[in-house]
């Protein structure tokens, strides 16, 4: 995993700007700790910064490609394809020559044998930008979830890219910053629109696409998308079919040269990726697993539930550590303090890891902090992030009100306000004048437009299929990025099993009625690996990431809050209704208002930290 840059320009020589070039490339050394490199030529220039997973000494980037001394074509790249060593037998059969033993140098040669269409021939979570010198051209490609990210800049004469907007922005081309209305509504809305970066001119990558730019202009082509087939198989055979994908996929996800361990909730997507890492390990003799996860001091013994979470993990985690004793895993709890997620460096770090304002307080928080600590001791880690929006955890996917909302269901979902809970205390006139109801209202209907169809399909079956399918173009979007930039800003990699394209593709072609056949959610995963998991796993309701139920964080927030209004450092004061905000600073601390006012307070503090430090200017 790593940090990869790039400019080119078709009116300049580079090779006057390597300074700019470094200073981008700069951006993503948390991304990539272990090494750095830059290739500059006249009008292509790369930038990389290498997090050393898999051959140590043979993975350096860029990587060239040469033929008879001559420069053919040169590759930075960020992620991990688990098919490489496939993908190395065949193209060595076609006669290429491989001098290290990294999947980097084999995502190369790939491209040599099948130009832009390699995406279509890996498997994995991977973003790379290759310039070909032949061509005079620059290729980029995305991973089909988009797992890991990817931002390009158009400019007048060319283009620049990276893993994150600070690279990017790094560049004088780019600055200052810009955010538009349409940037402004999409940062407030949470609906992530495919290639939306919110920074005008900025731009996303598509998902499952490739970009190229070269003297005509920039080109988008799509290789992968999902699609409505027919699901011919029965139930046992449906749950057969994906607990074998499983075993194929979490043991492909395996392989490093590095420290690995699982991040485990004691839910059942994460206790299953640990069971069967778990499993696997010990079949081939690679020693014990090692697991971790997070809490809070005093949050076990004083939880009270809420309308997400009726359970604390801790105990499911030592259910399932206990049930897999005999394999020996080996888990660590990590504790926070209220004290720890209102540092205002840590704060700092999540900010500058995201780039927005588009955090979920604690949440956010307490995921930097758990990667940090876990970084101590593993590079990589194993997650289960999105089984929820492959196989339908989520509550409000079986909330009828939620579902016939005619909106994204995560918005219409009880506890969906703590989504938008920063729109609560921007100006009226600012408000209006945005029309957020209207740019979501904008973006649903794009996105049912989209939704793959299948003949004679209707009712529940193809509103379910549409709710899928927005999970898995949109929500899983929000949570795939929020979990790179919290890992990569401490220099760990994270995979995500339940995000291989061909479970994904499986599952979301398998009926409803049989994702629900026991009358609960993930019935198909919980079938899948029943044999692996203890009862109290197994019968667990779903319950998202935790957050800090503690007062003295809330408390913690109001204060800085206030502290803020009196100082007159308020950035953000022209576009927020500072009398709203007071009056929340008014109401007693409680269960309302933990939900409700800590949520405004911790997305105003953001926002105001993110106009201050990234000098951002607003034009609406």
């Amino acid at each position: 995993m790593c940090g990869i840059c790039g400019w080119v320009d078709f009116e300049s020589d580079l090779r006057e700007s390597r300074n700019t070039l470094r200073d981008m490339t700069e951006t993503m050394a948390c991304r990539g700790p272990d090494d750095e490199g830059t290739w500059v030529s006249p009008h292509g220039a790369l930038g990389h910064r290498r997090l050393a997973i898999i051959d140590i000494e043979g993975g350096r980037q860029p990587m060239i490609a040469e033929e008879d001394g001559e420069v053919l074509a040169v590759l930075t790249y960020s992620g991990e394809v688990y098919n490489f060593q496939e993908l190395r037998d065949e193209l060595a059969a076609r006669g290429h020559r491989f001098r290290t033993r990294s999947d980097t140098e084999v995502v190369l040669h790939a491209y040599l044998e099948w130009g832009a269409d390699l995406g279509s021939r890996l498997n994995g979570m991977y973003a790379f930008g290759i310039w070909d010198v032949r061509k005079d051209e620059l290729v980029l490609v995305r991973d089909r979830l988009g797992i890991k990210p990817l931002y390009y800049y158009p400019t007048s004469a060319g283009v620049l890219f990276g893993s994150e907007p600070k690279a990017i922005l790094a560049n004088p081309l780019s600055r200052p910053p810009v955010v538009d209305a349409d940037g402004l509504r999409e940062l407030l809305a949470f609906v992530k629109t495919p290639e939306c970066a919110i920074y005008q001119g900025m731009y996303e990558v598509r998902p499952g696409s490739v970009v190229t730019v070269s003297r005509d202009g920039v080109a988008k082509d799509r290789y992968w998308r999902l699609e409505a087939r027919e699901h011919t198989d029965d139930l046992q055979t449906t749950v057969h079919t994906i607990r074998g994908l499983l075993d194929d996929i979490i043991e492909r996800q395996l392989i490093s040269d590095v420290p690995l361990c699982t991040l485990l909730s004691g839910g059942l997507d994460s206790s299953a990726v640990t069971a069967l890492a778990a499993k696997a390990l010990r079949a081939h003799g690679q020693g014990k697993l090692r697991s971790f996860s997070v809490d809070f001091v005093g949050y076990t013994e004083n939880f009270s539930p809420d309308e997400m979470r009726d359970t604390p993990d801790t105990p499911y985690v030592h259910d399932l550590v206990r049930h897999l004793e005999d394999l020996g895993v080996e888990h660590t709890d990590i504790v926070l303090n209220s004290g720890e997620l209102m540092d205002p460096k840590v704060r700092a770090a999540v900010l500058r890891a995201r780039d927005l304002p588009m955090g979920i307080g604690d949440m956010d928080t307490s995921l930097y902090l758990l990667f940090k600590a876990i970084r101590a001791y593993s590079t990589v880690a194993l997650s289960g992030e999105s089984a929820d929006e492959v196989f339908g955890g989520y509550r409000w996917f079986h909330d009828p009100k939620a579902v016939n909302s005619g909106t994204f269901p995560w918005l219409a979902a009880e506890g969906g306000a703590r989504f938008t809970a920063l729109e609560e205390v921007l100006a009226p006139e600012l408000v209006r004048k945005l029309d957020i109801p209207g740019y979501r209202a904008q973006r649903y209907r794009q996105a049912l437009d989209e939704v793959p169809r299948l003949p004679g399909e209707s009712g529940l079956q193809e509103r379910m299929r549409e709710i899928s399918y927005l999970h898995l173009s949109r929500f899983v979007q929000i949570l795939l990025d929020r979990k790179d930039r919290m890992s990569m800003a401490v220099g760990l990699e994270v995979r995500v099993p339940f995000c291989d394209h061909r479970l994904v593709e499986y599952v979301f072609n398998t009926p409803w009625s049989m994702k629900t056949f026991d009358g609960h959610e993930k019935s198909l995963l919980r079938a899948a690996v029943a044999d692996v998991l203890p009862r109290s796993v197994l019968e667990r309701r779903k319950s998202p990431y935790p957050s800090t139920q503690d007062p003295a964080y809330e408390k913690a927030l109001r204060e800085e809050a206030a502290r803020l209004l009196e100082s007159g450092r308020l950035v953000a004061e022209p576009m927020v209704d500072v009398a709203k905000v007071r009056a929340m600073l008014e109401q007693p601390q409680g269960t309302v208002s933990r939900h409700d006012v800590r949520a405004a307070l911790e997305g105003l503090l953001q926002f105001n930290a993110w106009l201050e430090r990234y000098q951002v200017r607003i034009t609406v």
